[in-house]
């Protein structure tokens, strides 16, 4: 996978793809492949909870992909950052 330099140069189905890459990273990968993921997910979302997100939800449910996705949209747009690239 390609990392893009913000947020805004993903779509939503980029950004789900990105999880994927980071969970079968987290289970297959060593730290030296996963690290680098997990510290672009924090720079590109910049939300304050960072990758607390995948690994320490506030609910299982909120833990799942498109509730990541749905909880980073919705705290940039709170704090008006740019939001995810058009389909």
């Amino acid at each position: 996978m390609i990392l893009k330099p913000k947020l805004s140069d993903y779509t939503e189905k980029d950004f789900l793809d990105f999880i994927a890459e980071i969970d079968k990273a987290n289970e297959n990968e060593p730290d030296n492949v996963l690290t680098p993921l997990l510290m672009h997910f924090r720079k590109i979302t910049e939300h304050p909870s960072g990758i607390d997100l995948l690994y320490r939800p506030t609910t299982k449910k909120a833990g799942e992909p498109a509730e990541v996705l749905r909880i980073v949209k919705e705290w940039r747009l709170a704090n008006g950052k740019d939001g995810f690239k058009p389909s």
